[in-house]
């Protein structure tokens, strides 16, 4: 099943993607995409805490996903 993931901040520019289209497994979880997210990171950035939303609501626990959600991964803010 395709899942959309849409990258913030540091993700967003480690990637060079604003978002990516991810092929799961039926079953699949919001933790099943972190880690296939972490996997393509360099170690610094795949150790970094994420915040996780999936079709626009804020999830805590992984949650099923079905083909077609939107699933946002958004790292701590930065700025000054």
């Amino acid at each position: 099943m395709e899942i959309t993931v849409h990258l913030f901040s540091h993700l967003k520019y480690a990637l060079e993607a604003a978002s990516l289209t991810l092929d799961l497994p039926a079953g699949a979880t919001s933790a099943d995409v972190v880690d296939a997210v972490r996997g393509r990171l360099s170690a610094p950035q795949a150790d970094i805490p994420l915040q996780v939303a999936v079709n626009q609501v804020y999830v805590r626990e992984a949650v099923p996903l079905q083909a077609g959600d939107e699933v946002a991964l958004i790292p701590p803010v930065q700025g000054g």
